[in-house]
């Protein structure tokens, strides 16, 4: 059976090197017909979203963005990560936002994302 063409994302916090669950994930398309939000969701204990952001004819071509709360997740952890987070207005980080288009050949876009409260990275996963 084929695979539903899908976006999915992950996040981890490698600061504490674990999943950063609790994360408010912002989907949007800033081009298009549909410009403007798309959905708001957060990530679970495995630090992805319960399901894909969009499967199938949802997941149409074009340029989209994720935003990630890392400020938040931080603020909330008990680490030494978090303290040095701060209140939102002093915070390095605060919403991670990653641009990036959906070809109309793509069956899975994976974005995964690697934070701390001072750097991110971010690949194309699978």
């Amino acid at each position: 059976m084929p695979v539903s063409r899908q976006l999915t994302c992950h996040v981890l916090d490698v600061s504490r090197g674990v999943p950063a669950a609790g994360v408010a994930v912002r989907l949007s398309r800033p081009d298009g017909a549909d410009v403007g939000l798309v959905l708001s969701t957060t990530t679970n204990a495995d630090g992805r979203t319960d399901g894909p952001l969009l499967a199938g004819d949802e997941l149409v071509p074009g340029r989209y963005e994720l935003a990630f709360a890392v400020g938040d997740h931080f603020a909330s952890t008990a680490s030494t990560a978090s303290t040095a987070a701060g209140p939102p207005e002093a915070r390095y980080l605060d919403v991670v936002p990653i641009h990036f288009g959906v070809a109309a050949d793509v069956a899975h876009l994976h974005v995964a994302l690697l934070v701390t409260p001072w750097s991110y990275t971010t690949y194309r996963g699978s």
